[in-house]
C-alpha cells in the first residue's frame, strides 16, 4: 500500500529538508542528494556530474532506503551494497522516526553509506 498524501507531505518536508541541507552550497555542483518514493520505500540517491558524460550529465546512485512498516509503525533502514542489493543496517535497522532514520543515515558508523 503507498504512502498517503500527508505522509509524502512529511516525506516531503522531512527528507527533502535532509537533501537539501546535507551539501554546502558551494559544493552541490560537485555532490548532491535526492530522494523518490517507491511504494511504502524513501530511496536517498546520490547525485554527482557523470564522470565521462556530457556537461550537465549526472548519474544517481541509490545509497539508502528507507521502508515504513505499517503494521510496526517503524522506518527499516538499508544500505547499498557495490553488487546493487539492498542490505539492513545491522546496527540499528530500525527506527520509529523518520527524523530518526535520517540521523542513522547520518552518523554511519560502518560507512555503509558514505564510504
Amino acid at each position: 500500500m503507498a504512502f498517503n498524501i500527508e505522509d509524502i507531505g512529511e516525506i516531503d518536508q522531512v527528507v527533502g529538508q535532509w537533501c537539501l541541507n546535507r551539501v554546502p552550497p558551494h559544493l552541490k555542483k560537485s555532490v548532491d542528494y535526492d530522494y523518490e518514493i517507491d511504494g511504502q520505500a524513501v530511496i536517498i540517491i546520490e547525485v554527482r556530474p557523470a564522470w565521462q558524460g556530457a556537461p550537465g550529465e549526472v548519474t544517481r546512485q541509490p545509497m539508502a532506503k528507507l521502508r515504513f512498516v505499517k503494521a510496526t509503525e517503524q522506518w527499516q533502514i538499508y544500505w547499498m551494497r557495490a553488487s546493487g542489493k539492498w542490505k539492513s543496517y545491522d546496527p540499528m535497522f530500525e527506527a520509529t522516526e523518520l527524523d530518526d532514520a535520517l540521523m542513522v543515515i547520518e552518523s554511519d558508523h560502518y560507512g555503509c553509506f558514505f564510504g
